[in-house]
Parts: C-alpha cells; sequence; structure tokens
C-alpha cells in the first residue's frame, strides 16, 4: 500500500491557484459577496495563507480580472478569412460565451464591484476594449481610422457591453438573436455614417460586395425589406 502525499505548491503555482479558485468563485457571484475564507476553503489553504499571497481581496480580485480581461480580449481574435459578417458573428459567439461563464463577475465589474474605480481596474477594461477596437480595426483593413469610423467601432463595443449587461438581467432574449442583432447593429451604425462620410461609405461597399447572399448582412437588408414592404 501506497501512501499519497500531498505536493507543496511553489510560490507562482499557489498564485496561479488563488487566481483560479478567486476568478470562478467571482463568476458564480458578485465578488462583493466572496470572502476571503471562502476562497482559502475552496484552495484547500488557511485564510493567513492566503494574505501571504495577496494583501487582501482587492489585490486577488483585480488579479483575477487581469485573468478575465486577457481571456475576453482574446475572444476578438479571429482568422481574417471570409465575409466580415460571418466573422463578426463568430465573435459575438466567443464573447457571449465569456458573459455566460463570467455572469455576474462581468455585470459587477461593469455596474460596480470592489475594485471598480479604481485605476487598475479601469486600465484593465480599458485595455479590453481597446483591443476589441484594433481587432475590429484589422478586420476592416484600416489602420488610420476616419473620425467617424472610429466613433462606429467605439460605439459599436459600447453596444455589445451594454446589449450583455442587459441580457444577464433575465435573459429574456435568446442569446443566438441577440448575437445577430449586434452583427446586423454594427452593419446599420457602418450605413449612418457612411451616409455622412465618403470614406466610411467606400469602406461599407467594400464590405457588401464581399459578403454573400446567405450571410448576416444580407439578412439585415432583407429583414428591413420585409419591414418596409
Amino acid at each position: 500500500m501506497t501512501t499519497g502525499v500531498r505536493r507543496r505548491m511553489g510560490v507562482e503555482e499557489r498564485r496561479q491557484q488563488l487566481i483560479g479558485v478567486a476568478l470562478d468563485l467571482f463568476s458564480r457571484r458578485s465578488p462583493d459577496e466572496v470572502s476571503i475564507d471562502e476562497i482559502a476553503s475552496a484552495a484547500g489553504i488557511s485564510r493567513p495563507l492566503v494574505y501571504h499571497y495577496f494583501p487582501g481581496k482587492l489585490s486577488l480580485y483585480e488579479a483575477a480580472l487581469q485573468r478575465a480581461s486577457d481571456d475576453l480580449a482574446a475572444r476578438f481574435v479571429e482568422p481574417h478569412e471570409g465575409p466580415l459578417g460571418a466573422r463578426l458573428l463568430r465573435v459575438m459567439g466567443r464573447y457571449f460565451d465569456f458573459v455566460d461563464e463570467h455572469g455576474p463577475g462581468f455585470s459587477a465589474l461593469m455596474r460596480g464591484g470592489p475594485a471598480v474605480g479604481s485605476s487598475t481596474t479601469n486600465a484593465l477594461v480599458d485595455s479590453v476594449r481597446q483591443a476589441a477596437y484594433v481587432q475590429i480595426l484589422s478586420h476592416l483593413d484600416v489602420t488610420e481610422p476616419p473620425a467617424r469610423l472610429e466613433l462606429v467601432v467605439r460605439s459599436w463595443i459600447s453596444l455589445a457591453e451594454s446589449t450583455a449587461l442587459l441580457w444577464l438581467d433575465g435573459r429574456r432574449i435568446p442569446r443566438a438573436e441577440l448575437e445577430a442583432q449586434l452583427v446586423h447593429d454594427f452593419a446599420a451604425l457602418l450605413a449612418v455614417s457612411a451616409a455622412y462620410d465618403e470614406e466610411t461609405g467606400a469602406l461599407l461597399r467594400r464590405v457588401i460586395a464581399d459578403e454573400p447572399a446567405d450571410g448576416p448582412f444580407a439578412d439585415l437588408v432583407g429583414r428591413l425589406t420585409g419591414f418596409m414592404d
């Protein structure tokens, strides 16, 4: 008979374990509702040992938020292959996967939580928005966007955040419909901006030219045409 021996974790390994445990708890409940004692219990260590690795819950929350923000930013990475509408739809699918997995934590971050308002938290949230912005511009094949296009992309990212928060509050609209609607929203915002700016208009014509008849953008045109009949 052999006796199992618990392997002692190194400092960085233990830190990463605690971050993972905290992120899991923060994902299921608001961070305000999660105590250090719960984190210690879930990690199988004592409360003082948690404080050995992190000064307090705020620092642990920020570390968990860093991991979550890196994950969320990565959801916007998509191969530059195929029509734009289909690419954005896949991005929205991964975005809502994250929102679904980290609902309470995502909501607490956007609406208010223990680290909201801190420079670290604000910087992390801004980094995710900037990463999304850069990715969308790369899909549009634009390096120096005109002012109206920047407004379109940043407004759409904010709209995606607001839509996700509203969806979490009861999930009254089917998720797949919201993902498609957000892709349609992007096309609509681009079209409105194109009415005021020739450079954006040229971009819109290029995007539409690459869209198939069964793509998300064509679906929007069909819905609008049917509404006006």
